[in-house]
């Protein structure tokens, strides 16, 4: 490589505050303060939840939208993104916390019917590869809606359609896997995740993520008995591998929309990896001399498969420097370190007041990145 410095950003969003896109334009304008004919590439990055389909678009992917249900049954426009025939597909989209109305939470009746339809819509499209990131979602039901809408049947002990949601499994009798989109057994499914939870017990779905969608200790139980006997009525359908499947990393993904995946046949494999892969990062690390990667806070959770975590780590297997940026630090300098991190640099070190920091994160980023620019680049 030639002596000309060139910057590969490539951080998340800052949840609430600034898209992965916008993170990526105010680095730059920064930058350039400093360094006005600096060379930066923008990769704006996702680990599988919010903001997948938003990253696989400015990598140059089609936004290609579709009409789904919602979590709560009212139809909704989704976005998906396709390029040739792989289709990024953001269950959130369909069925996430977002899609509800301020204030709702519906832990017991929020269906991942949508999610189903929005893959429907990516194998109409012609998509012969899905990566289908999970997260942020606002149900708990297994995928059941999910694999509903793509043609199989759950079934009370009338013969009836058992009601949406988690809480309706534990009415389910009888489940038919017959009717499956046939087109799915030529798919390569790729379920992409920044959890590892399997489907219930207490690192399952329920316990771990039913309170962050409005579930009470009494919900949690609730939906916890009911996907364990969702599972052992699929076992009855799908045979013993449905068991394994419920025991299995990512089962517990986005409420368990992980285990209907995985009964598809997906392959489960950690979101960054899968979006640095689809995004290209690899041509584009390449050519850099420094990264920049981050996200709205940089903390334990960032080490177990966040988006900058990813990125550093194979930054750094390329041999690449690399600093990030983010609204709040919590990580020591020995654990930035370790995960690949030369240095943070939070907006909370130039504006301290928080509630300034979330709402004019824009300015305040670019004066950061003016900070990383006399401090690597100048």
């Amino acid at each position: 490589m030639d002596g000309t410095r060139r910057v590969l950003v490539a951080a998340d969003k800052f949840k609430g505050s600034l898209t992965a896109v916008q993170v990526a334009e105010r680095v730059t304008a920064g930058l350039r303060r400093v360094v006005p004919e600096l060379e930066v590439a923008a990769l704006p990055v996702a680990d599988g939840g919010d903001g997948t389909v938003a990253a696989a678009v400015a990598a140059g992917f089609e936004r290609r939208v579709a009409r789904v249900a919602g979590p709560l049954g009212r139809e909704v426009t989704a976005a998906f993104a396709l390029r040739g025939d792989t289709a990024v597909v953001e269950m959130a989209e369909a069925s996430g916390l977002q899609r509800l109305p301020a204030g709702v939470f519906a832990p017991l009746t929020a269906s991942t019917y949508g999610s189903g339809e929005l893959l429907r819509a990516a194998l109409d499209a012609g998509a012969r590869t899905i990566v289908f990131g999970v997260g942020g979602s606002a149900t708990t039901d297994g995928g059941a809606g999910m694999l509903s809408a793509l043609g199989a049947r759950f079934l009370d002990g009338d013969g009836e359609p058992v009601a949406p949601g988690g809480g309706g499994l534990a009415e389910l009798a009888r489940a038919d896997l017959s009717g499956l989109d046939p087109r799915l057994a030529a798919v390569e499914l790729v379920l992409a995740s920044d959890v590892d939870n399997p489907l219930t017990g207490p690192k399952g779905a329920s316990a771990v993520y039913g309170p962050q969608k409005g579930a009470s200790p009494d919900d949690v139980v609730t939906l916890d008995a009911a996907l364990a006997h969702y599972a052992k009525v699929l076992e009855a359908a799908a045979g013993p591998r449905a068991a394994g499947f419920a025991a299995a990393p990512g089962a517990g993904a986005a409420g368990g929309i992980g285990y209907g995946a995985l009964l598809l046949g997906a392959r489960f494999r950690p979101g960054i990896e899968v979006m640095l892969d689809v995004l290209g990062f690899a041509a584009a690390l390449e050519r850099a001399t420094l990264v920049i990667t981050g996200e709205g806070s940089l903390d334990a959770q960032t080490l177990h498969g966040k988006a900058p975590a990813g990125v550093a780590a194979a930054a750094r297997a390329a041999g690449k420097e690399v600093v990030a940026v983010c609204g709040r630090l919590a990580l020591s300098p020995q654990a930035l370190d370790a995960a690949g991190i030369r240095r943070a640099y939070p907006l909370t070190a130039v504006e301290p007041d928080v509630a300034r920091c979330i709402a004019d994160a824009g300015p305040i980023l670019e004066r950061v990145a003016t900070r990383i620019a006399h401090d690597f680049l100048a």
